[in-house]
């Protein structure tokens, strides 16, 4: 679907350009030169991407090795995911997770620290607090991700100090950037 947008930008684009410039010959072939440059270009660089996400292959062994013994289960993360083959699947999405966690804090920090006196009704901050402890307790979520945002859930619900309650998350933040650093 986004090759077909990018096509069809491209030549309206192209047809706008090509208008403009020489008027209907010229709109039709700017408009076709156009379209197959975004067709061209979103091909390859699809091609690129897939190329760039699969898996290398394993090389062949030369020769036969030795048989080995069956090797001990992988140790399971933090998240509970195995850290297998199927680690880099669960690695992005507990951090889909981990980013769900940082906008429902920061969203819900915004409802009880306005920037107006009265920009957040009651029933909205009830709200966003009940979407943010939701979000936070999932259980995909990385260990020092739930720790942190438990910390930030912690010094927003006081809505004491507005400076502690920021330093929380954007100490959430740095660890949902460290979970994804670590991958």
């Amino acid at each position: 679907m986004i090759t077909f947008v990018l096509v069809m930008c491209g030549v309206a684009g192209g047809a706008c350009v090509g208008l403009l410039l020489g008027g209907r010959v010229t709109g039709v072939l700017a408009a076709t030169a156009a379209g197959l440059g975004a067709g061209i270009g979103s091909f390859l660089s699809r091609r690129h991407v897939a190329h760039f996400l699969r898996p290398d292959p394993a090389p062949a062994p030369a020769v036969a090795p030795a048989p080995v013994p069956a090797p001990a289960p992988a140790p399971a993360s933090v998240a509970g995911v195995s850290t297998g083959a199927g680690a880099t699947a669960m690695g992005g999405y507990a951090e889909g997770i981990a980013d769900a966690v940082l906008v429902s804090v920061a969203v819900y920090q915004a409802a009880v620290f306005p920037v107006t006196a009265f920009g957040v009704s009651e029933e909205e901050r009830v709200a966003r607090r009940g979407v943010a402890y939701r979000v936070c307790a999932h259980e995909g979520l990385p260990q020092a991700v739930r720790v942190s945002a438990a910390a930030a859930l912690e010094a927003v619900d006081q809505g004491v100090d507005a400076e502690r309650a920021h330093a929380a998350v954007r100490a959430l933040l740095l660890a949902v950037y460290d979970e994804r650093a670590a991958r």
